[in-house]
């Protein structure tokens, strides 16, 4: 397909794309089904269904994640913005057959865009990409996204059943931890435990997007060089390593999960 030919098929199919907020419930049914990531955040302020024809094809969730001051403070720590100032986005899947169309996505983030330009007076829409997932962000990079750089995350994997173990979703099992290790609490599982339990600890890498809503957000964007619209992290920038004894991790190829098992993550999927 050539360049024209491409543009005049986008620019028909964002014609039929539109974007309202949903029922919370159609939302965390839609996500359940299609995201590989069951758990829906705490802050969740809006829940979008994104349609074409008239067809339920994507859900975004948008909200902040555990610490929205700091996040925003952190990004432009020589401006002082406040959480109003940006949203993130928590959850975002399509149907499957719109996974493996080339354009649905950029089309679809554009669609947001315009939505969150009309409706909110946010500056900035934030966004991670999941390393440990093999996410690099191309969707952002296709919609030309500041890329804000990486940092390393850490999760759970019980290596019976595959699951996935977000650390916020260990509480009981740090609970467990600290009593067997007789302290009062504990912030990670140590390497005994998680031996002890058949879990495994696995590093990998999150990456950063963020997007300017307004003229004042890519005025302050001119403020920070270093968040760039190039040298996006590609398949070579995975990282993925797991834990082998205490405090020594070794490198691994990408890590499978089990999507459908909720046992340690029943907390959070509930509610």
């Amino acid at each position: 397909m050539g360049a024209g030919d491409f543009a005049e098929r986008s620019q028909g199919f964002i014609e039929n794309l539109t974007i309202q907020e949903i029922p919370r419930e159609t939302a965390v049914a839609f996500i359940r089904e299609y995201h590989y990531s069951k758990v829906i955040p705490r802050l969740c302020v809006y829940f979008l269904g994104i349609y074409h024809e008239n067809q339920l094809t994507g859900v975004v969730e948008l909200g902040w994640g555990t610490q929205p001051l700091q996040t925003i403070h952190k990004i432009f720590p020589q401006h002082e913005l406040v959480t109003a100032d940006y949203l993130e986005i928590g959850k975002m899947c399509f149907l499957p057959e719109m996974n493996h169309n080339q354009y649905f996505g950029s089309l679809a983030l554009s669609t947001l865009i315009k939505w969150l330009r009309d409706n909110t007076g946010c500056l900035f829409l934030y966004t991670l990409a999941d390393g440990i997932e093999g996410k690099c962000g191309y969707v952002y990079q296709a919609s030309n996204f500041y890329y804000l750089g990486s940092f390393k995350t850490s999760v759970y994997r019980d290596s019976q059943t595959g699951e996935k173990i977000h650390p916020r979703s260990a509480r009981i099992l740090l609970e467990e931890n600290a009593r067997i290790d007789g302290v009062k609490k504990r912030h990670w599982l140590t390497h005994a435990f998680c031996e002890y339990k058949g879990i495994e600890k696995i590093n990998g890498l999150m990456f950063r997007y963020i997007y300017p809503l307004t003229k004042e957000a890519r005025q302050i964007l001119r403020d920070y060089p270093c968040y760039v619209r190039n040298n996006y992290p590609k398949d070579h920038s995975l990282l993925f390593q797991k834990r082998v004894s205490n405090r020594v991790y070794e490198t691994i190829q990408q890590p499978q999960f089990d999507k459908n098992t909720c046992r340690y993550n029943t907390q959070n999927y509930n509610r």
